[in-house]
């Protein structure tokens, strides 16, 4: 069970600054073990996530997830699972996940609601035929590039908004190949980006 009145270092702060009343009331009203029916469904049509995770030293990692709707699949009221595809061989979200089982997914409507999700939960790596044994209706891509290699499966322990203050209002552009440069599920080193930041030519 998680511990949803927060850490030490949140209440340390809370009394500090004034706002344990405050967080209390939000502990109690917003935040859940569990994700709701109407998380579920917000859930469920996301396109994109941040992954948080770090190694088993506190060395932190930050990173974006995207795919079709729903790929950040609802497996129960207490189990999500998104699928790993095939990126740059780092695996460095996975390391840590496999040093340190704690991770934490914000994700946000920039689009329609507005709106933002927290789900912290304890994560494990599982191999693609393993999961789909115990859920054969997880989706099957024809893409290499939107297979999943394995998949990332959270046992939910903290639920709650992310307040729409200050999320912007974004629209929409298509995502058929060719309107911006990009074709989803691509290998096509120069349409993911190349060598954008100058990293391997050595720009300083």
């Amino acid at each position: 069970m998680a511990n949803r009145r927060g850490g030490d270092g949140e209440r340390l702060l809370q009394t500090r600054l004034g706002t344990a009343e405050r967080a209390g009331r939000f502990y109690d009203e917003q935040v859940l073990a569990h994700v709701n029916a109407r998380m579920r469904e917000f859930v469920a049509r996301q396109e994109m996530f941040f992954l948080a995770t770090a190694d088993r030293n506190g060395v932190c990692d930050n990173t974006f997830r995207a795919g079709p709707p729903g790929f950040l699949r609802v497996l129960d009221d207490r189990t999500l699972a998104y699928p790993e595809y095939r990126g740059n061989g780092v695996l460095a979200s996975l390391g840590n996940i496999e040093e340190n089982p704690h991770v934490g997914i914000l994700m946000i409507d920039f689009f329609r609601d507005r709106i933002g999700l927290h789900v912290n939960g304890r994560a494990r790596v599982v191999d693609d035929a393993v999961l789909r044994a115990v859920h054969p209706g997880l989706p099957v891509e024809e893409c290499p590039g939107r297979r999943a290699v394995v998949w990332v499966e959270v046992a939910v322990e903290e639920a709650y908004v992310h307040c729409s203050k200050h999320i912007p209002h974004l629209l929409k552009a298509s995502r058929e190949a060719g309107v911006d440069g990009r074709s989803w599920g691509t290998d096509d080193v120069r349409r993911k980006g190349g060598d954008f930041f100058g990293a391997a030519a050595g720009v300083q």
